[in-house]
C-alpha cells in the first residue's frame, strides 16, 4: 500500500492511498471460493458449479464489497502509518478501482492541531463565596408572595405593574394577519410580554376604551419577516387589574404544602432550598472561571469541520428553543455567523480539556458515575428502573460519564492552581442584574 500526504491549507490534509491489485484479488478469490462451496445454480449440483461461472455470477458484487471494506481498513492503516488524527469524517474522492488496477482514492479531512497547555500551577482562579443572609431570605419570600398574587379589576387608568386584558388586531403591509390578532390577551405592563412600544401605548388606558396604535416592530423582533416594519393595531381594553399579594402568614405557608410549623417551617425549607441553589451556583461559577483561565491567552488553530459541526448543533438547538416557545421556525433563517464565536470557544475548550485528560490520565470514577445516576434516579417513582435504563445503553451512560469527567477535570485543576476567594452575595451570584427589591 502506498500513501502520500499533502497539506493543502491550515489543518486540512489530502491523503492519497493506493492498494495493489493482488490484495484486492486475493480477498475476492477467497470469497468466491467460499460461495462456490454452497452456491445453487441452475444446471449444476449444489457446490459443483465451475469457478468461472461463479465469477461471472457473483464477481462484480463481491469485488464491490471487497473494495468498500478495503477503503475503510486501508484508510485506518494509512492514518496510523502517517500518525494523523482526523478531526472529522473524511471526504472520499471518486474511486479508481478498475479490475486489474487495484484501488486508489483520495481522502480529504481536517486533523487535530497541536495543543499547548498552560502551566496549571500558574492559573489564578477566583472562587465565589456567599451565604444565604436574612435579607436574601426576605427577598425570596417577597418573590414567592408575588407569585401567589391575585388580580382584581380597578376603575382607573393603567399604570406600570398593572395587568390589562385586551383584544387586538394588527395590520402590516396592508394585511390583517392571524398571528397579529388575539382576544382576552393579558399583558402585565413592564414585563415586556409584548414589544415595548406596544406596552407603552397601553399605559394610561381604562376598561372599555378602544384605541388605535401606529407602531413599528423592533429591529430584532422574533418574527424576522416583521422586524422594523410599521404596523397598525386596533385595541379594545376589556379590564385593568391591579395585583393583590397575600400576607406572609401560616395560611401563606399552607399554600406551599407546609402542614405543620406554619411560616417558620416555610422559612426553614425556603432557606434550605436557597442554600442548595447557592452551592450549585458556586460550583457552576467556579467551573466557568476554571475554563476561562484555561482558555485565556490560548489562540488555537481550529479544525473547520469541528467548528462547523458545533455551529450546526447550536443552530439546531436555537431553532428547537424557538419552536418550543411557539415561534414558527419554518421561514426563519438563522445566520451561522451568529453562532460562530461561541462555537469556536467551545471547540477550543474541548481541545484543551481533551489534551489535559490525555496528558494526565484523568478518568471518571465509576463510583461517582453511579452516584450521579443514583441522584438522578432518586427523583423518579422507580429509581431502580432508571438506573437500569442508563446502564442498558452506552450512549446514555456516556452522557453521564462525560459530565462526571468534566467535573473531575475542574477538581483536578483547582487542586493545582492558585485559588483565591471572592466575596459575593446570593443575588449577585444567582440573579445578576436583578434589583434588590424584585
Amino acid at each position: 500500500m502506498q500513501v502520500t500526504v499533502e497539506t493543502t491549507q491550515g489543518l486540512e490534509r489530502r491523503v492519497k492511498v493506493q492498494v495493489p491489485e493482488d490484495r484486492v484479488q486475493g480477498e475476492v478469490s477467497k470469497r468466491l471460493t467460499n460461495i462456490a462451496q454452497s452456491a445453487r445454480l441452475p444446471g449444476f449440483r449444489p457446490g459443483k458449479a465451475p469457478m468461472k461461472v461463479i465469477a461471472q455470477r457473483y464477481g462484480k458484487q463481491v469485488r464491490e464489497e471487497v473494495v468498500g471494506e478495503i477503503v475503510q481498513s486501508s484508510f485506518q492503516d494509512a492514518i496510523a502509518q502517517e500518525s494523523l488524527r482526523p478531526a472529522g469524517t473524511p471526504t472520499i474522492d471518486p474511486l479508481e478501482w478498475e479490475t486489474g488496477g487495484g484501488v486508489a482514492y483520495t481522502a480529504v479531512f481536517d486533523v487535530y492541531p497541536e495543543v499547548s497547555l498552560p502551566p496549571i500551577d500558574s492559573l489564578k482562579i477566583a472562587r465565589p463565596e456567599a451565604v444565604v443572609a436574612d435579607a436574601d431570605l426576605e427577598r425570596m419570600l417577597e418573590r414567592l408572595r408575588t407569585q401567589r398574587r391575585n388580580w382584581e379589576p380597578v376603575q382607573r387608568a393603567a399604570t406600570p405593574g398593572d395587568r390589562v386584558v385586551i383584544d387586538f388586531e394588527g395590520v402590516c403591509d396592508g394585511d390583517a394577519r392571524d398571528d397579529l390578532k388575539s382576544e382576552g390577551f393579558a399583558v402585565e405592563l413592564g414585563k415586556q410580554q409584548l414589544f415595548k412600544e406596544f406596552e407603552d401605548g397601553l399605559l394610561g388606558t381604562e376598561a372599555g376604551q378602544e384605541l388605535s396604535l401606529e407602531l413599528h416592530f423592533p429591529s430584532d423582533f422574533r418574527a424576522g419577516e416583521l422586524a422594523g416594519k410599521p404596523v397598525s393595531f386596533q385595541v379594545k381594553v376589556n379590564t385593568v387589574e391591579e395585583p393583590v399579594v397575600p400576607e406572609i402568614d401560616d395560611e401563606f405557608a399552607a399554600s406551599f404544602g407546609v402542614k405543620d410549623g406554619g411560616i417558620e417551617q416555610l422559612k426553614s425549607e425556603v432557606r434550605a432550598n436557597m442554600q442548595r441553589e447557592l452551592e450549585e451556583g458556586i460550583r457552576s461559577a467556579t467551573k466557568q472561571r476554571v475554563m476561562e483561565a484555561l482558555l485565556a491567552g490560548r489562540d488555537l488553530e481550529l479544525p473547520e469541520s469541528l467548528v462547523k459541526r458545533e455551529v450546526d448543533r447550536s443552530a439546531a438547538q436555537r431553532r428547537l428553543e424557538l419552536s418550543h416557545s411557539g415561534v414558527d421556525t419554518s421561514e426563519i433563517e438563522l445566520d451561522p455567523k451568529d453562532f460562530e464565536e461561541a462555537s469556536k470557544r467551545r471547540v477550543s475548550l474541548g481541545l484543551l480539556v481533551g489534551e489535559l485528560i490525555k496528558e494526565n490520565g484523568i478518568k471518571a470514577d465509576p463510583d461517582e458515575i453511579r452516584a450521579r445516576i443514583d441522584g438522578i434516579a432518586s427523583t423518579y417513582e422507580d429509581p431502580g428502573e432508571v438506573v437500569r435504563w442508563y446502564y442498558s445503553d452506552p450512549s446514555r451512560l456516556s452522557d453521564v460519564e462525560s459530565s462526571v469527567l468534566e467535573d473531575t477535570v475542574v477538581a483536578w485543576i483547582l487542586e493545582r492552581a492558585e485559588v483565591v476567594s471572592e466575596s459575593t452575595s446570593f443575588d449577585e451570584l444567582l440573579n445578576p442584574g436583578q434589583t434588590q427589591g424584585s
